[in-house]
Formats: structure tokens, sequence, C-alpha cells
């Protein structure tokens, strides 16, 4: 179980790109894209205040958002990398069972990383991060590294759509196609 002392801002900023990008598609009626809070039990609450100051998480998580794009269910996570090498465990192996489980319902499962140093964000696709993770499995890297991902993939903004990945969902679904 994983300890929580603060609000936990990290990414905070690529998570709130991405809440008012889903806010614009389901006003757009593109999507329907929730957030899925982490479960925590509070251990101690400021009485002041009354803001959680220490908790712990119930359980594992499984992705950051789920839900649907034009009759597609999706799901995905969001990740920051601060260098051109994403290390793998960033993702956890339950979040891997997960994605791959959901895509043998018909669902279709990537990742979105920020690098941060390049300000450019980029859709894995699920079957991308299994390559990743299966060579991490087998003995090789702990990481992929940017010239390694699909630059096709680039997540580009196109007005109030911070993190326009419905551009890559696309070209994910084209090649699945294929």
């Amino acid at each position: 179980m994983g300890t929580w002392k603060s609000r936990g801002l990290r990414g905070s900023t690529l998570e709130d790109m991405i809440n008012h990008t889903n806010y614009i598609y389901k006003e757009k009626g593109l999507a329907l894209i929730q957030k899925i809070p982490t479960p925590i039990t509070p251990i101690d609450i400021d009485k002041e205040s009354r803001h959680i100051t220490l908790a712990y998480f119930d359980q594992k998580s499984t992705v950051d958002y789920i839900g649907a794009v034009q009759g597609i269910p999706i799901c995905f996570d969001a990740k920051e990398c601060a260098t051109d090498t994403f290390p793998l465990q960033n993702v956890h192996e339950h979040q891997i069972d997960f994605m791959n489980c959901f895509e043998k319902q018909g669902g279709v499962s990537f990742l979105i990383i920020h690098f941060t140093h390049r300000n450019e964000m980029y859709y894995i696709p699920l079957k991308d991060l299994n390559k990743f993770w299966n060579r991490m499995i087998n003995g090789g890297r702990k990481s992929f590294k940017f010239d390694e991902i699909n630059k096709e993939m680039l997540i580009s903004q196109q007005g109030e759509m911070f993190v326009h990945y419905l551009v890559p969902l696309q070209t994910d679904l084209d090649l699945r196609d294929e």
C-alpha cells in the first residue's frame, strides 16, 4: 500500500489539460470520458481546514480514465516524463493486465505520455506498450526511449482541446483495420 502525504500535485497540469479536453469532447458530443478517482482511506484530517493530511490507497487503481468515443470503449492512463527515457516502473502490472482485459472485451487502451522537457505529448497504443513491457519481462530494458515511439501519434492542441487525443486514436483504429 502506498502512502499519500500531500495534495499529490505531480502530473496535475497534464490531468487538468486532459480533464478540460474531456469536458470539451462531452460538450461537442464527441466522447464521454470520466476520470477514475483513486480510492483512499483517510488516516489524519486537519480539524481546522478539514483537509486530509495523511491517507493510504485502499486498492490498486486501474487506469486514470475510462469512457466511450462514438460507441468505442476506451481507457487510458496519463504519465509525465522529464527525460527521453520513460521508466516502465511508472506503469504497474495490474494496469497492463486491466488494459489487456479491456481490449479483449473490444475496447481500446493506451497511454498518454507528456515529455515535459520537449513539451510534447504522445499516444502510446497498448500494442506498443506491451512490446516494451514484454521486452522488460524477458530481461531487456526496463524503460523505452523517445526514439522508439511512433511520432505519428503526436497529440496536438486544437483550440480548447489541449490534449486532442482523438486524432491519434483514429490513427490507432485505422492501423488496427489494416
